[in-house]
């Protein structure tokens, strides 16, 4: 599975910004899908997460009630909808796909970056 995120940019606090996340190859519905996101000089984290069939989603505290993920297997493609956002979401967004959801992921996306100006 390869995976191309976008939608990154400069937004103002407050603003909205939905990333994509389109996967190539045939087994993208086997897979559960998460996004990630790393800011500068700190670690990796875990943002959301989606289950193959999108039965269940997962949000770091930070984010919950303001980002919603979701996916759409018949264009093997999984969002990431950003609202409200605050000037520490910036950071390199990544998407990556496990067999489970809080399983290493196998595949990662190259990023895209949000910053989100005060």
């Amino acid at each position: 599975v390869q995976l191309q995120a976008s939608g990154g940019g400069l937004v103002q606090a407050g603003g909205s910004l939905r990333l994509s996340c389109a996967a190539s190859g045939r087994t993208f519905s086997s897979y559960a899908m998460s996004w990630f996101r790393q800011a500068p000089g700190k670690e990796r984290e875990f943002v959301a997460g989606i289950s193959w069939n999108s039965g269940r989603t997962y949000y770091a505290d930070s984010v919950k009630g303001r980002f919603t993920c979701s996916r759409d297997n018949a264009k093997n493609t999984v969002y990431l909808q950003m609202n409200s956002l605050k000037p520490e979401d910036t950071a390199v967004y990544y998407c990556a796909a496990a067999l489970r959801i809080f399983e290493k992921p196998e595949y990662w996306g190259q990023g895209t970056q949000v910053t989100v100006s005060s």
